[in-house]
């Protein structure tokens, strides 16, 4: 394993910002792993060590085939991490929106331009990535239309679901589309947690990188076959949003599967108590993506339910 300044941010006020990455075998670039973007993705980062850990002793026992390299870079923004908050602290400014960068620009250009230039030459791009709405999923490889996508690659992960999704003009900023533009086959993996720690689908998501790279002969690693994953597009799903304000009293958690009609949430008065909805499945189907948090404002998505095929 060799430990490499990947880019770094000189300040003023506070030390400088160095992004460090973990090197492991040495030929051509296969494939680079990255994990918290954002400041409050402590469950992707936490992924990315357990990985670097995983493949340290890996390399040790000579299971890295030969003329492959592997880059994992854990962390990108602890500038905002330290601190609690999710985007750029000075101007709060999103760097998985600065994408592919530009160095004579903003500071989250400057950020992006330079991890890009270490990243984009690599084979194989898998992200670590976390949604815009608190929440968790059911662990899934999710990928962007954009041509070059490839679904019978994000099979090999063996994790219950594949996304696709069309992307919109703001995704073109995103470390995922522009890998896929530089040709690099690029991937983001989300798990059940974003702000804090769940082992389960931690452990999952590394074993599912480590299956991946076995499977693309990068590795010799003898892991279990995880799952054959369903494809889906993005439309297969359906948007359950709250239709009033208040405390959220969840019913269903992911991987759930529910009918039409069942109650999935209640939300409840914070003044009073009295109930102010019950929202209730306008479909049969798996529970997709739940939302997590404790209150709840009126129009917020709280379920993205997998609706059944013949529906």
């Amino acid at each position: 394993m060799r430990k490499e300044l990947i880019f770094s941010l000189p300040s003023l006020y506070r030390e400088d910002m160095d992004v460090y990455g973990y090197y492991f075998g040495k030929g051509e670039k296969s494939a680079c792993i990255i994990g918290a973007l954002r400041g409050n993705e402590i469950q992707q980062m936490y992924i990315c060590s357990q990985l670097v850990k995983s493949l340290k002793e890996l390399e040790s026992r000579g299971a890295i085939v030969g003329n492959n390299e592997i880059l994992v870079i854990p962390h990108v923004n602890h500038y905002s991490m330290n601190i609690g908050k999710r985007f750029w602290p000075g101007d709060n400014t999103d760097i998985n929106r600065m994408f592919p960068g530009y160095n004579l620009g903003e500071t989250t250009q400057r950020i992006a331009d330079g991890v890009f230039a270490k990243v984009q030459a690599y084979s194989y791009g898998i992200q670590l990535a976390s949604f815009y709405m608190p929440g968790e999923f059911v662990p899934h490889v999710r990928m962007m239309e954009t041509g070059f996508q490839n679904a019978s690659l994000a099979n090999l992960f063996g994790l219950p679901y594949v996304v696709i999704r069309k992307p919109q003009p703001y995704d073109t900023t995103t470390l995922n589309y522009n890998w896929q533009v530089w040709d690099t086959s690029a991937f983001s993996l989300y798990t059940s947690a974003t702000d804090t720690i769940d082992e389960v689908s931690a452990k999952q998501a590394v074993a599912s990188i480590l299956r991946f790279l076995t499977r693309m002969g990068i590795l010799r690693y003898t892991s279990h076959s995880g799952y054959i994953a369903s494809v889906l597009q993005e439309g297969d799903m359906t948007n359950v949003c709250a239709d009033g304000a208040g405390i959220f009293r969840r019913c269903f958690k992911p991987g759930d599967e529910v009918r039409r009609g069942d109650v999935l949430a209640e939300i409840v008065s914070p003044d009073d108590g009295e109930l102010v909805s019950s929202v209730k499945s306008p479909t049969d189907g798996i529970v997709f993506f739940a939302h997590s948090q404790p209150l709840v404002m009126e129009g917020t998505m709280i379920y993205k339910i997998i609706r059944r095929l013949h529906q």
